[in-house]
């Protein structure tokens, strides 16, 4: 027989040390018949249920707080990085149709980007030319969620058109002809299919002004751009400092989802001749000026070098 093999029937073994309870409860024991393990086990499962009511509570305290922080979150982007636009009229059509909401990119204007050649901007209204336009009237919950950007406002008096010349070009469109910026006559695949270049209102030439944006709408012949306000405060040009920014992805409706890019025809070789004149010679004046300094510390290093020898 094996040392240490109990059978089911053998007598609870006693150990040193511990009470004989074979005749019954000694004293110091819980008439209950709870063990301190159970007590234990108790008061640990009353104090799990307190933690979990306090947590719930604690909850509900800080849910203002998320709510306000996520509010303010959103009132610096729209003021700050990104913006949503809806689209009012056709003016921009087939690029943007009449409902379209597109985002705008608020944050590179910060760092003294200014308008490219193509690129699809929004600019407040430089003067007058949405006078009698009919203008919304939102509620008070719609003009509380424009106000923190969640969304398009609908009271702002702003435009989106295309950017045609900036600074430094010379532009014209002839009758029957292309638009031409700098000489170069743009192939405008994305305007309106059956409209004219500028057969409605042919324009120029003559000279973007410095700090001056020129723009038409995609939809020519059913557009109030640039053309139609050569009589007003800015001969038609639009300030820089009016632009918003670029529009950059059509965000809804969802099957509209697209990104406006730069139309190929910006990049055609000698566009840039007549601007880069203008916008290189900065840089230029900078560049030297920070040379400057180096060359003379220079100089007067190896002056004193060879009055030295």
């Amino acid at each position: 027989m094996a040392v240490g093999a109990r059978s089911g029937h053998d007598q609870p073994e006693d150990r040193p040390g511990e009470p004989d309870r074979s005749t019954g409860p000694v004293a110091g024991d819980d008439p209950s018949g709870r063990t301190p393990a159970d007590e234990g086990a108790g008061d640990e499962g009353a104090d799990g249920g307190r933690s979990r009511s306090k947590n719930q509570r604690s909850f509900w305290k800080e849910l203002p707080l998320l709510i306000g922080i996520a509010l303010v979150l959103a009132l610096l982007i729209k003021t700050f990085l990104v913006q949503a636009f809806s689209i009012p009229s056709d003016s921009m059509q087939n690029t943007l149709q009449r409902g379209d909401r597109v985002l705008v990119d608020k944050l590179t204007p910060w760092f003294g980007s200014e308008p490219e050649r193509g690129e699809v901007v929004v600019f407040h209204d430089p003067g007058g030319w949405l006078e009698g336009e009919p203008t919304p009237d939102p509620n008070a919950l719609q003009k509380f969620l424009s106000f923190i950007g969640l969304m398009p406002s609908a009271e702002e008096k702003d435009l989106i058109k295309r950017t045609i010349g900036v600074a430094g070009d010379t532009i014209e469109c002839r009758k029957g002809g292309p638009v031409k910026v700098n000489g170069k006559p743009l192939d405008e695949t994305y305007v309106f299919p059956g409209d004219s270049a500028c057969d409605d209102q042919p324009f120029g030439p003559f000279k973007v002004p410095e700090d001056r944006i020129w723009v038409m709408g995609d939809h020519r012949q059913n557009s109030r751009d640039s053309r139609y306000h050569m009589e007003d405060v800015n001969d038609g040009f639009v300030p820089v400092d009016k632009v918003v920014g670029r529009a950059i992805v059509v965000a809804w409706p969802i099957n509209r989802w697209s990104t406006l890019s730069v139309p190929d025809t910006f990049d055609q070789p000698g566009l840039n001749t007549a601007a880069s004149v203008v916008a290189g010679g900065a840089p230029l004046a900078m560049g030297a000026l920070g040379a400057l300094p180096i060359v003379l510390w220079r100089r007067k290093r190896l002056t004193a070098g060879d009055t030295a020898r």
